[in-house]
């Protein structure tokens, strides 16, 4: 089991998160990767701490590479990550990899990415708790599966958004930091996790997944590829893409419906389209609390 951290030099969000792993735990360098130093965590000797010098989201096949380059398989890949919005609100997100549609923004058009529900929640879960313990007033969320790279392993983003100011700070990078640390010596893979969290994707609301963040923050469940009302309603949703959600969502159980922000006529589609094929469709009240 090798879980492979990525960093990338052309992202100061990014170079701050990996300067607050270096800084709050041992890591030993193991060899170079574009002339950068790979660490390997002192303790956790299948930790792999990689830095790229180009745009994560269109380094396609970094696992090929590595293994290639290396001998380095890894099993899950994490990458840390800046996040740009037009609001420009300060966020601290988790998020699935994958495209609906066109691959405007790296990975291949059509194809979802392998996710990593139980992991992703938790560690989301845990930057919140994280968050209480400073002053900052950032919203801490998911966003909904987009971007690429491709790759062929499970794989999820941690990102500082929304604006150059945020990236350049140190703290918010250090909660996602210590938050990682926190999470990797005892969970690093879905198996780590008890069996009996519902993992389900999400199918509704906007691109910050507010409904499907409040019910992780509060109920035993995890979140793996979740669809937005937007790509929706732009007819991307296709019956492969949501066969490829569930394959590609491990442990997949059920699908949550955000139906507030659907149309009736779009509940009525995919509460019948998951029906007839014997899945489950959960509202909050199957859920339990924390």
């Amino acid at each position: 089991m090798t879980v492979l951290i990525i960093s990338s030099t052309e992202d100061p969000a990014s170079t701050h998160i990996k300067h607050g792993l270096l800084e709050h735990s041992p890591w030993e360098e193991h060899g170079s990767f574009y002339n950068t130093p790979v660490y390997r965590h002192t303790s956790m000797k299948n930790l792999a701490l990689v830095t790229i010098p180009d745009k994560k989201i269109r380094h396609e096949n970094i696992d090929i590479e590595l293994h290639d380059q290396l001998s380095l398989t890894p099993d899950i890949a994490i990458f840390l990550s800046r996040h740009r919005s037009k609001t420009g609100e300060p966020t601290l997100t988790v998020h699935p990899i994958g495209n609906f549609s066109d691959a405007l923004f790296g990975g291949q058009p059509k194809t979802l990415i392998p996710t990593v529900p139980k992991l992703m929640t938790h560690l989301l879960r845990l930057i919140a708790k994280n968050l209480q313990k400073t002053d900052l007033t950032y919203k801490v969320c998911y966003e909904v599966t987009h971007h690429g790279p491709y790759l062929q392993i499970p794989t999820v983003f941690v990102e500082v958004g929304s604006t150059e100011t945020q990236w350049q700070q140190k703290e918010p990078a250090t909660i996602i930091a210590t938050s990682l640390l926190e999470m990797l010596p005892s969970h690093q893979k879905e198996d780590d996790f008890p069996k009996d969290i519902p993992v389900l994707i999400g199918i509704g609301g906007g691109h910050y997944a507010p409904r499907f963040t409040e019910i992780a923050l509060q109920k035993n469940v995890a979140f793996g590829h979740m669809i937005p009302t937007y790509k929706i309603d732009e007819g991307a949703i296709t019956d492969e893409i949501l066969e490829q959600a569930m394959q590609k969502t491990p442990g997949f159980t059920g699908v949550y419906l955000h139906k507030k922000d659907l149309k009736k006529s779009q509940v009525t589609y995919f509460r019948n389209w998951f029906q007839t094929r014997g899945i489950t469709v959960i509202s909050s009240k199957d859920l339990k609390d924390l």
